[in-house]
């Protein structure tokens, strides 16, 4: 598992309840793992926004995702992208059936979902790679 370079972020993680922590977890750990895979996508950098944690790529090739579970709804967890961006509305459109969504802002995860890994890295790739995508279609114009 790749280290926490923020203690802000560290302490994030061990404030989830102990059955919901390993999920997060592994959300984090699987943005790193795909990012690394990713042309363009470069460094993560994680921190926290609105006090949940996120990652962004450091050479601003992306956009943010964040991830977070919330005692209002304590049987999910989500995955949350920018809601100024189509990223929500693609996904939907491309995986109708792999996800539940909120708005046009996240992916929502039961606790006992087995989470469709090979749609998900779509997802995150996209990501981390939207503003790139948007200049290279730009360019193409």
């Amino acid at each position: 598992m790749k280290p926490f370079a923020s203690a802000e972020v560290a302490a994030k993680f061990n404030a989830y309840p102990p059955h919901v922590r390993p999920k997060l977890l592994a959300l984090r750990e699987f943005i790193f793992q795909t990012a690394s895979t990713v042309d363009g996508a470069g460094e993560i950098e994680e921190s926290l926004k609105w006090g949940e944690p996120a990652y962004v790529t450091r050479n601003k090739s992306g956009s943010t995702i964040r991830i977070d579970w919330k005692q209002k709804e304590p049987n999910h967890y989500a995955m949350y992208f920018n809601c100024q961006t189509n990223l929500v509305e693609t996904f939907r459109t491309l995986f109708p059936n792999d996800f539940n969504f909120e708005g046009n802002r996240a992916l929502v995860f039961g606790l006992e979902d087995k989470i469709p890994k090979d749609s998900l890295a779509v997802c995150v790739a996209a990501s981390l790679t939207y503003h790139l995508q948007k200049k290279r279609s730009a360019g193409a114009k």
